[in-house]
């Protein structure tokens, strides 16, 4: 019998934690941060509910209509041609994506381990230069890629209910409580409520056309959707779950951890007087540069960078188990195996990666390092590609009967909204998408 989540609330909060990973607590921060604040804030509201949400609901409705993993799941649903690669496709892409999402979490990993052993916090220190000597060191770099991915293979060997589903209860609660107690003591800051006018109140002259696309993009990373992890998810799901409620719980997750993410680093940026708009660099050196200045700040610091290990591991979890399951689902191989042999396999592509900073640094493909091709190339091509596929083939090629029948299934009063999300994935969302990839191509 195929294994399943043992609860309702189990499977949202690995769901969750799928969505909320760097996307929530380290991309959405500096994208809003390089983009105006608030009104980058409200599009990217708006974009994951009009966009992100139906294309949530079109994995969940995938995954548990054909009660199989991503690469089988679009085969049971009768695609033929090219459709039936679009599980393919999404596993290629998991794959990449980690090879360089694991070298973050490496990243990550270091910098929780220097903050708990008091590390990092001096007086008058060189943050920017921390950072370049622990990215510029191979050596450092290729170990916390390794732990990283070695962690993910630990978990999932597990399985579902062991494994992943066990992870989250616990690590997902802990994430909110650390995120509330950096909000609450940013929030005491002399200044701090300039922090918070700058997240919350929007100004729309900032924005452009590029934080308008940059907003898009961020509500489909935000969720997980493009790739199939959500296939895989809802596959192991009962009939008993609503899939609109499921995906509107996740959603409302999602935009409660940005918020809180927002509300964590704005206040104590402005309380000090540093630049909101530091890019990808905010949460590894400004960040420290703020709670140095703070009383226990070592304690807030090692705190922050614990929740943001929490969110980047438990998402990289949906990146793996969608590979893992296609070599599972027939029950020929161990999972214990093919999460080993997974894990090696992406440590091996990742290590170019990872020596981009280091010894590869002056290695450039397109004037990209290897690090920053693949980010582009999956982040900008692939991710867009696969939820336009995804909408496609939900709009086109499915039976409209069945994707009704999964919708409406244990959905009470939001049954007769039905009919408004498969018009949405026939029109509203690959129109969109289209955009979106016209434009982040460039």
């Amino acid at each position: 019998m195929k294994e399943q989540w043992s609860s309702k609330l189990g499977f949202i909060l690995a769901s969750a934690g799928a969505a909320i990973g760097l996307g929530a607590l380290w991309r959405f921060p500096y994208l809003t941060g390089t983009n105006g604040g608030g009104a980058f804030f409200l599009l990217f509201i708006f974009f994951t509910v009009l966009i992100g949400m139906p294309l949530l609901i079109a994995e969940f409705v995938i995954g548990r209509g054909s009660k199989r993993e991503a690469v089988s799941a679009y085969k049971k649903l009768s695609a033929t041609g090219l459709w039936k690669w679009i599980g393919h496709f999404g596993v290629v892409g998991c794959f990449l994506l980690l090879t360089f999402y694991a070298v973050i979490g490496g990243w990550v990993l270091t910098y929780t381990f220097l903050s708990l052993t008091g590390s990092i916090l001096e007086p008058g220190r060189d943050y920017e230069l921390l950072f370049g000597s622990i990215v510029g060191s191979p050596l450092i770099s290729a170990v916390g890629l390794i732990v990283f991915i070695g962690l993910n293979v630990i978990v999932l060997s597990f399985g579902i209910k062991n494994g992943i589903e066990r992870v989250n209860k616990y690590l997902m609660p802990l994430l909110f409580l650390f995120l509330l107690i950096i909000i609450v003591r940013g929030l005491t800051l002399d200044g701090a409520m300039e922090g918070v006018k700058f997240f919350l109140s929007p100004d729309f002259f900032s924005i452009t056309t590029a934080g308008t696309l940059e907003a898009l993009g961020q509500s489909f990373f935000s969720l997980a959707v493009g790739f199939s992890c959500m296939v895989t998810y809802s596959s192991y799901l009962g009939n008993e779950q609503s899939l609109p409620r499921s995906a509107g719980s996740i959603v409302i997750l999602n935009l409660l951890v940005s918020l809180m993410a927002g509300l964590a680093v704005f206040p104590a940026v402005f309380a000090f007087n540093l630049s909101p708009d530091s890019g990808p660099n905010l949460l590894f050196v400004v960040l420290p540069t703020v709670f140095e200045q703070l009383p226990f700040g070592g304690l807030f610091l090692s705190l922050f960078l614990l929740l943001f290990f929490f969110a980047t591991i438990t998402s990289s979890f949906s990146l793996m188990e969608i590979m893992i399951s296609a070599f599972t689902q027939n029950k020929k191989h161990k999972r214990n195996r093919v999460a080993l042999i997974s894990g090696i396999l992406v440590v091996i592509a990742g290590i170019p990666a990872a020596l981009s900073n280091n010894v590869l640094a002056d290695v450039l493909i397109l004037d990209r390092t290897v690090f920053d091709l693949t980010d582009f190339f999956v982040s900008n091509i692939m991710l867009p590609l696969g939820c336009l596929f995804i909408a496609l083939f939900v709009g086109f090629k499915v039976k409209k009967s069945l994707l009704i029948e999964q919708y409406r299934m244990e959905s009470g009063n939001l049954s007769g909204t039905a009919n408004l999300w498969y018009l949405l994935m026939q029109t509203i969302v690959p129109l969109v998408i289209v955009i979106v990839f016209i434009f982040g191509l460039f």
